[in-house]
């Protein structure tokens, strides 16, 4: 009987011994995988109203045409728009004296959208037109800082030198992180669109070339001249666009992300005047 009861006690051992060694460690069997911790899914971000996003600190956005020194046939009201080289040298060492940082036009619809962070004291330097001056001066100059900008194109102006950017520079520059944007096909008031094929040939033509040079998503409009009306939302929306941008008018209370406020850097103006004028109009509350 003492002898079942140990040869018993044997066999339960054995057993028990068999079970531990099925059960591999990471320490006994390299090859397996430890899984890891499943992580903990971020909070879905929650799209603001209009009000807060309205409310919402705005974000200095200063826009530039041409970057070049003034010619004897420029008229008064033409150098508004023609910011000489050395000014706009003056300009870009003053935002970067001052602590700027530029951003991108992700970075300000996440911030006005969801209120995700930007960097201190963000700007948005943006350029219309196509101008080669902006390949030629601005690219240049902001590198010196590593500022970013973004480049409103009119697709009309493609590869039409003397004055305007070729695909290949418009391609450097998206290569070199500067986001390219719409700026419509041959700069027509948005407010004058009627028809369908308005809306093809000036948003959705010139948004999908655009993605055809950058191999990237042309989600953001400038309307030329900075008009715009309450119709042609939809019709951006509907065309995939995320965001437009004005000038220094009256934001739209309904649809603040369709009528995001620009400051033209005025050719008359110096460094410091344009830093001041630019403080001014986005302060908090316009």
């Amino acid at each position: 009987m003492r002898l079942h009861h140990f040869i018993a006690g044997l066999l339960m051992w054995g057993l028990f011994a068999c079970k531990q060694n099925d059960q591999p460690t990471p320490e006994k069997d390299k090859s397996v995988a430890v899984a890891p911790e499943s992580p903990t899914p971020a909070a879905k971000a929650v799209m603001a109203d209009a009000a807060t996003i309205l409310a919402r600190p705005q974000v200095p956005i200063l826009c530039y045409h041409q970057i070049r020194d003034w010619r004897g046939s420029d008229s008064k009201s033409a150098r508004d728009y023609i910011v000489p080289v050395n000014v706009f040298q003056a300009q870009m060492k003053l935002l970067a004296d001052s602590g700027y940082h530029t951003i991108l036009p992700d970075q300000l619809y996440a911030y006005l959208a969801t209120g995700a962070p930007l960097p201190p004291k963000p700007i948005m330097l943006t350029y219309d037109d196509t101008d080669i001056d902006q390949f030629e001066v601005a690219a240049p100059e902001m590198k010196k800082y590593n500022f970013k900008g973004v480049f409103f194109i009119m697709t009309v102006s493609i590869n039409r030198r003397p004055r305007y950017m070729t695909r290949e520079e418009i391609k450097q520059l998206s290569d070199e992180g500067h986001v390219i944007a719409s700026h419509t096909w041959n700069h027509e008031r948005v407010p004058g669109y009627k028809e369908e094929k308005d809306w093809t040939t000036q948003i959705a033509q010139p948004k999908k070339k655009i993605e055809e040079i950058t191999g990237k998503p042309a989600d953001y409009f400038a309307y030329p001249f900075g008009l715009w009306n309450p119709e042609a939302i939809p019709q951006l929306k509907q065309q995939g666009i995320k965001a437009a941008f004005i000038l220094s008018t009256k934001r739209d209370p309904a649809d603040p992300l369709f009528t995001i406020r620009r400051m033209i850097a005025s050719g008359h103006w110096s460094a410091q005047t344009t830093y001041n004028s630019m403080l001014k109009t986005f302060a908090q509350g316009k």
